[in-house]
């Protein structure tokens, strides 16, 4: 097979992780197996990260020379983080093909390694909604004339700050995920980031004060729209019609950020659906939530991932200089 075949072929490969498979009966059976091992969204990514390998005049399969230059060409351009990708991609690629990983080699990890220390930047984070954020949108949706529109609105952002959701789960919930009881609604996650081999995950959701509970706010929105079956929050037109597909994920970062415009906040440009997750667990931190708790609600498989949140969280109230300023103060009144 030469370079032009290989190229050539690594869509495909991507798609269905098939490259360089054995022809036998069952070939189909394995292809289709292959590829459930890998999620749509990261061969999304690779196939972006390799078609801009490909741009700047890349071919497959390379080597570690054209590697570096590579690294060398986009260092002062893309963030290291994107070009840690476009390797991840171009090494996958070779060990899908059966080749020598020319990512792996030392010239060119050290070089990676070179420029994550001197272009390395902070990760951008999205900005954590803190509970007064959410009390002025809702108050603010609660202010509008009765619409389908409004009444999903509204469940869907007390559903995903108190639930924690990631938006490609919340646009997934489905009304047979829903499993109601006396105390409040329990959801059924049968896919998450986190949980891509489908164990299943819940999300609890207790009634509250309707003018803040998320599982009555579900309730009444599903009484009000008919739906019965199906995808739980749905695209609205602009004559108020509900679609029976289910809502796009990126209609959840538009709908954030058209709510923040609407309540005037300084920080729209950095409120993402990550700012639902990140504004929960902040939140209860700041609340002194229980460490378990906040970890369960949010489906977080990783301690150290949550205590960074609760250190976020109480920064300014956990902070050495409150007791060294109250020293200071008792100082000063003893000098007067």
């Amino acid at each position: 097979m030469d370079k032009k075949q290989l190229n050539s072929d690594w869509p495909l490969s991507l798609r269905n992780d098939q490259a360089a498979l054995p022809v036998t009966s069952d070939s189909n059976s394995l292809s289709h197996y292959l590829k459930a091992a890998t999620s749509d969204n990261t061969r999304k990514a690779y196939r972006t990260a390799i078609r801009q390998f490909e741009k700047w005049g890349g071919r497959l399969p390379t080597d570690r020379e054209t590697i570096v230059r590579y690294l060398l060409a986009r260092a002062e351009v893309l963030n290291p983080r994107t070009l840690e990708l476009h390797l991840t991609a171009i090494s996958q690629w070779h060990q899908v093909q059966s080749l020598n990983d020319p990512v792996r080699t030392p010239l060119v990890r050290k070089t990676m390694d070179g420029i994550r220390r001197l272009h390395g930047k902070p990760k951008q984070k999205a900005k954590a909604l803190r509970l007064e954020h959410l009390t002025t949108m809702l108050t603010h949706l609660h202010q509008l004339p009765e619409s389908n529109k409004k009444r999903r609105d509204i469940a869907l952002l007390l559903t995903a700050f108190f639930g924690a959701f990631r938006r490609s789960e919340l646009v997934s919930i489905q009304v047979s995920d829903l499993n109601w009881e006396p105390e409040g609604l329990i959801i059924q996650l049968a896919r998450s980031k986190t949980d891509q081999e489908g164990e299943g995950k819940m999300r609890a959701l207790p009634f509250g004060d309707s003018a803040v509970c998320p599982a009555s706010a579900i309730k009444h929105w599903l009484e009000v729209s008919g739906i019965t079956q199906g995808s739980v929050f749905r695209p609205i037109n602009r004559w108020d019609q509900i679609k029976a597909k289910p809502l796009a994920p990126g209609a959840v970062n538009a709908l954030l950020k058209a709510l923040g415009t609407a309540c005037n906040f300084d920080f729209v440009p950095d409120l993402s659906s990550h700012s639902f997750r990140r504004g929960l667990s902040t939140s209860a931190a700041r609340e002194r939530v229980d460490f378990e708790l906040i970890k369960k609600q949010g489906g977080w498989k990783s301690d150290s991932t949550v205590w960074g949140y609760i250190e976020e969280g109480r920064q300014l109230s956990d902070n050495a200089t409150i007791v060294l300023m109250k020293k200071m103060v008792d100082l000063i009144k003893a000098t007067l």
